[in-house]
């Protein structure tokens, strides 16, 4: 063989070898696919909108006074943003047309909005008023608020079931969680002793809920009605110190929860409400996140420039990714190459792929970002 084809024979197979690995990092998308990141600046009353495919920033659109909270449509293309508002005014939910990311609604709400959550259908938004001691429902296809429900003191957090029929609050002044019924706003239940309760999970049968208990060491588990079993509390559960956010793996066997004062996750079986145990993160972890296969915890702390990997199988951490300061939100691409990390100090977004567990670019935010939701859809 004469070196001219050698040299043929290696581009070949140098191709070859770069086609089989693309679909592992950066996937071959069709031409009408469109795909966008959602953070929300805080600081700037703006949302920064990152192209996924291109992995660049596509525009910062103004919404509302302290845009504190995102989440994307499961059934349409849209992005509703959580507006704050001033101390004493009133807040509001802005609605973008991911298609074209222009804001293409804003819907009143009442005092210091700061959670939103979506019915399975994506007909209805839930908004925790935190200034307002109340949570209003939200009619999507009509763009107007339908009603606005009691919840306990300060509602910070909350979330709907999967089959549609439960809506969890956490009031973290309350030092309380509240069960509503979904479809009638009633108050279900309400189960005190969780100071400071500041995020919730439903499990994916949507028969039990836990919420963390943010000023204390614990987390609070409640076993949901369903076959004529009334809302049961089974236990208040040790975990580290501030319990700051939960991340519950997909299959939704296991809960990890992140202690920002103890500086450690806590894991902990969400069929037997057993903690399996602290293991050290890094400095003040605010936010954790599951791979799609169960595999892996990335964990944002908020107090370094790291984010940190703890393999789930293996009940260890195995590794960290340097990012930008203070990563305190998280959210995985459409395909799950890439891991979005918000750092709120820095004011940037590192994009990490998670192939490599390395750490790809960073791309600028507004001031002060806080969340992220990623929208992935197709063009009619």
């Amino acid at each position: 063989m004469n070196l001219r084809h050698v040299s043929l024979l290696s581009i070949l197979l140098l191709a070859l070898a770069l086609t089989a690995c693309r679909p592992h990092d950066f996937p071959l998308y069709p031409p009408d696919y469109r795909e966008y990141a959602y953070v929300t600046n805080g600081g700037s009353g703006t949302v920064s909108i990152f192209d996924v495919v291109n992995v660049r920033l596509d525009r910062e659109l103004a919404v509302g006074l302290n845009p504190v909270a995102v989440v994307a449509s499961p059934t349409r293309n849209e992005v509703y943003v959580v507006n704050s508002g001033a101390e004493n005014g009133q807040g509001a939910v802005s609605v973008i047309d991911a298609t074209n990311n222009t804001v293409a609604a804003t819907i009143p709400v009442h005092r210091l909005p700061v959670a939103i959550d979506l019915s399975p259908d994506g007909a209805l938004a839930y908004v925790a008023n935190s200034g307002s001691d109340s949570v209003s429902v939200l009619d999507l296809k009509a763009r107007r608020e339908v009603a606005q429900v009691s919840a306990g003191e300060n509602p910070v957090a909350l979330r709907v079931s999967a089959d549609g029929k439960t809506l969890v609050v956490a009031d973290h002044r309350g030092d309380s969680v509240s069960i509503l019924d979904a479809a009638t706003g009633r108050l279900r239940a309400a189960f005190a002793g969780c100071p400071g309760a500041a995020d919730v999970v439903i499990l994916p049968d949507s028969f039990k809920t836990f919420a963390a208990c943010s000023s204390g060491h614990q987390i609070l588990a409640v076993a949901l009605a369903h076959a004529g079993q009334p809302d049961r509390m089974e236990g208040l559960l040790d975990v580290g110190r501030a319990p700051e956010q939960l991340a519950l793996k997909p299959d939704g066997g296991e809960l990890f929860v992140s202690n920002s004062l103890s500086d450690s996750i806590s894991e902990v079986v969400t069929t037997t409400d057993d903690v399996g145990g602290a293991y050290l993160m890094g400095s003040n972890p605010v936010h954790g996140l599951v791979s799609r296969d169960n595999s892996l915890l990335y964990v944002g702390n908020f107090n370094s420039q790291e984010v940190t990997i703890y393999a789930i199988d293996d009940g260890k951490r195995t590794g960290a990714i340097h990012v930008g300061d203070g990563p305190s939100a998280l959210a995985f691409s459409g395909a799950g190459n890439l891991l979005f990390v918000v750092d709120a100090r820095s004011g940037d977004v590192a994009v990490v792929r998670t192939t490599t567990r390395s750490l790809f670019t960073i791309l600028p935010t507004g001031r002060n970002p806080n969340a992220i939701a990623v929208k992935a859809f197709k063009l009619p």
